[in-house]
């Protein structure tokens, strides 16, 4: 069902109701989703992203008052959930840091596993733009910062005083695992991530 398609929501006596400004920005933000993952963000423009939204034109600059920040939202709302998800993940594994450093890693597995697969959406996005101060560039390094800063945070615990390098080497196997698993399939190199991962943990705490 398209954004245009939703059912509009009503009051008690059955007559429209307006939606609120988070609704309008999930139906936009849902939209800009399913557009730029099937395409990409370049090739999406405003006039076609406000016709699938089914909002008006003025509603979504007002909520967006560009391409570039409708791009950056984008980006951050998908670092915000993924982060969400990953740290659900690490609370129940709270006090096995090892565990949770290969949990990371089976996130990313089941990722790159899925149908429809077609790369990091943070690296395949923020690299359509030069800018560095771009929004979409400033969100995926957000979220870069992010998950290294939980690798980090679990390496630490694992290997005192040694968890800096460890936790680099695991950031790049993930890095390695969405590249490789967008371009060359779940059975290329990126199902080897996990092995080896657990051969670095293992050498660092060995």
């Amino acid at each position: 069902m398209t954004a245009a398609a939703l059912p509009l929501h009503t009051t008690d006596d059955g007559a429209p109701a307006r939606r609120s400004r988070a609704e309008r920005q999930e139906i936009v933000l849902d939209t800009a989703e399913r557009l730029f993952s099937a395409r990409s963000s370049r090739s999406v423009g405003m006039d076609e992203l406000v016709r699938e939204t089914g909002l008006g034109k003025m509603t979504v600059y007002r909520l967006f008052k560009s391409k570039d920040d409708l791009v950056g939202a984008y980006l951050a709302r998908k670092a915000a959930t993924v982060l969400a998800y990953l740290d659900a993940e690490l609370a129940r594994l709270e006090g096995d840091p090892r565990a949770a450093l290969l949990a990371v890693v089976d996130v990313v597995e089941r990722d790159v596993t899925r149908t429809g697969f077609r790369g990091c959406p943070f690296t395949n996005v923020s690299s359509e733009y030069d800018d560095p101060q771009h929004p979409a560039r400033s969100a995926a390094a957000d979220y870069k910062f992010e998950l290294h800063l939980r690798l980090e945070r679990l390496a630490d615990e694992l290997v005192p005083g040694g968890g800096e390098d460890l936790a680099a080497q695991i950031h790049l196997i993930i890095d390695g695992m969405y590249l490789s698993g967008g371009l060359l399939g779940p059975d290329g190199p990126a199902s080897h991530g996990r092995q080896l991962a657990e051969r670095l943990i293992d050498a660092a705490t060995a």
